[in-house]
C-alpha cells in the first residue's frame, strides 16, 4: 500500500515544493514588512501574506495525504497566491519582489495540479 501512496504523492511533489517555497518566502516577507517604516501602507499586504502562508501550508498537507479535496484547496491556493503576489508587487523592496515571484510560481503549479 505504501508504494501506491508514495507514487500518488510523487505526482504532487512539484506543487508541494512550490507551496513550501512560497510559504517560506511569504514568512520572510511578512517579517520584513513588519519592520518597514510604511507599515500602515502594507496592512492589506500583511493580511494577504498571512492568508497565503496558511493556504500554502494547507495545500501541501492535503496533497501529502492525497486528500480527495486537494484540487479544490489548490484552486483556492492559486487564487490567494495571485492576490498576494499582485499586492507584494506594488512594493519595491527586494523581499516583496521575491515574494511576488514565488507567489506567481506557486499559483501556476497549483493551477497545473488542479487541472
Amino acid at each position: 500500500m505504501a508504494t501506491v501512496v508514495n507514487s500518488t504523492i510523487q505526482q504532487y511533489q512539484t506543487c508541494i515544493d512550490a507551496c513550501n517555497k512560497c510559504m517560506q518566502a511569504c514568512e520572510e516577507c511578512l517579517t520584513s514588512c513588519l519592520k518597514e517604516p510604511d507599515i500602515q501602507a502594507r496592512i492589506h499586504c500583511i493580511n494577504l501574506l498571512r492568508d497565503c502562508i496558511d493556504v500554502c501550508a494547507l495545500a501541501a498537507q492535503f496533497m501529502a495525504r492525497d486528500s480527495a479535496y486537494a484540487k479544490q484547496i489548490c484552486n483556492l491556493c492559486a487564487t490567494i497566491c495571485d492576490a498576494c503576489g499582485a499586492e507584494c508587487a506594488k512594493f519595491q523592496d527586494t523581499h516583496c519582489k521575491q515574494c511576488a515571484e514565488e507567489c506567481q510560481k506557486c499559483a501556476q503549479e497549483c493551477r497545473n495540479m488542479a487541472a
